[in-house]
């Protein structure tokens, strides 16, 4: 089995080699641009044999860009129109059902990119030295810079652990590059017998996540006082966007990217506690993939503030929605998940997904699902058949940590994690519901 993990190293560079480092990532940059451009006036194409003959000699001329950054660039280009025409069909089918009136718009102009970020290739672009030193390529050839980082990580690449592509990255608040390396790791074949406790992950907004397993032990993660110190960073950039001043600019500069690291510092705290509560254990999550496409329809901030203007809608009411839409869209469910993930991965245990549906309205101990179980649609759990209570979300981890069961069981009778199908998620979806209907969560009998 093998695990991904990222790296971040810092390069120890001179003035002189930061000068360099410069060039060759606004270079990289403005090549991106370029080649942007271009797909987008040749029918937005996402074709990287199309993108080499419209733009290579222009990169190489133009920009002065080495062969491997000039094809590196087409294919991130490529890339990112790629999953730009994921995005539209996904919308279209998402309109089609109803799901959602937004149209995804973005595809009407060439993405822009504006951070100095370009992709070295290992063995090419960049490559290990001895003593703690990294060779990579800039637009006047290669530089050897030092470098330092977390000593595990650091470890295994003295030992000569496989490394993948690596990104350059420049931190405008601190005016330092990094060096961001994929890094493989070979770990063994996981087996049943080595996670023999079952955990159920409920993620939220009210509560980052709720974690229960076999026997009733529980752990919360609050979100009141990190969606608490989001708004404070919002507020702030509001507020200094709105002045405008070279200072504010300054100071808004500075503060750039502070909530992303708050956020990924605090997932990651959170997920390694859950690791550390749960060990050995097979660890359920939902599957949420194209959430947003389902919810963020429901509220529609820009028709709220119109009718709010002609007095329909009362104006605080739409400041309200859009403020929780803001917020639905700084959810970072798929971070966090990511990280229980491949920290479940190293320390011994396994995260799989599993079907989302209907897991906060279901009761586990009779198996009635209804939306009138979730009374005003708090964290309020009533059962209306079998009258049990409780908080919703330990009651949607009950329910993961039951499906998590099936897949455990189906792994153990057929060797693989899950039964797979010859059939669309889309039929597997609608037969799963009739399988979990059985599901049942007793404490007096064991999982």
């Amino acid at each position: 089995m093998r695990q991904v993990i990222s790296v971040k190293l810092k390069l120890l560079h001179t003035p002189a080699q930061k000068s360099a480092l410069d060039a060759v990532s606004l270079a990289f940059r403005d090549g991106l641009n370029l080649t942007s451009t271009l797909a987008f006036e040749h029918g937005k194409t996402s074709s990287p044999k199309t993108l080499q003959s419209l733009a290579y000699r222009r990169l190489r001329n133009e920009h002065h860009l080495p062969s491997q950054l000039a094809s590196s660039c087409q294919k991130q280009v490529a890339a990112t129109y790629q999953g730009l025409w994921t995005k539209v069909k996904k919308n279209a089918l998402a309109v089609k059902l109803g799901h959602t009136t937004r149209r995804y718009n973005g595809l009407d102009a060439p993405p822009k990119y504006v951070s100095r970020t370009l992709e070295y290739q290992i063995n090419r672009d960049y490559s290990w030295k001895k003593n703690q030193v990294v060779s990579v390529l800039s637009l006047e050839g290669r530089l050897l810079i030092p470098y330092q980082g977390y000593s595990k990580h650091l470890e295994l690449i003295n030992i000569g652990m496989h490394t993948g592509a690596a990104k350059l990255y420049y931190q405008k608040s601190k005016k330092q590059y990094y060096l961001l390396v994929s890094l493989t790791l070979d770990l063994p074949d996981p087996v049943p017998t080595d996670h023999p406790n079952i955990v159920g992950v409920d993620v939220g907004q009210r509560y980052l996540y709720v974690a229960t397993d076999r026997k009733d032990q529980t752990l919360f993660a609050s979100g009141p006082q990190v969606r608490q110190k989001k708004d404070q960073f919002s507020r702030r950039i509001k507020t200094l966007r709105r002045k405008g001043t070279r200072s504010a600019t300054r100071r808004r500069i500075a503060l750039s990217g502070r909530e992303r690291r708050f956020t990924a510092d605090h997932n990651h705290v959170i997920s390694k506690a859950l690791i550390t509560r749960f060990p050995h254990a097979l660890i359920g999550m939902e599957d949420l993939n194209d959430i947003r496409e389902r919810t963020e329809g429901r509220s529609r901030p820009k028709a709220d503030k119109e009718a709010a203007q002609q007095g329909g809608l009362p104006f605080r009411k739409a400041v309200r929605r859009r403020k929780n839409t803001r917020r639905r869209s700084q959810w970072s469910f798929a971070e966090l998940q990511g990280m229980i993930a491949y920290k479940a991965t190293l320390s011994g245990s396994l995260a799989v997904k599993v079907h989302a549906n209907f897991t906060s309205q279901c009761c586990p101990a009779c198996g009635h699902c209804s939306k009138g179980n979730r009374p005003g649609n708090g964290l309020s759990f009533v059962c209306e058949v079998c009258g049990k209570k409780g908080h919703a979300d330990l009651m949607a981890g009950r329910n993961i940590a039951l499906r998590t069961l099936l897949v455990r069981q189906d792994w153990m009778s057929t060797g693989v994690l899950s039964i797979r199908p010859d059939v669309s998620y889309s039929e597997t979806k609608a037969a799963h519901p009739q399988k979990y209907a059985e599901l049942r969560w007793s404490t007096d009998t064991s999982l």
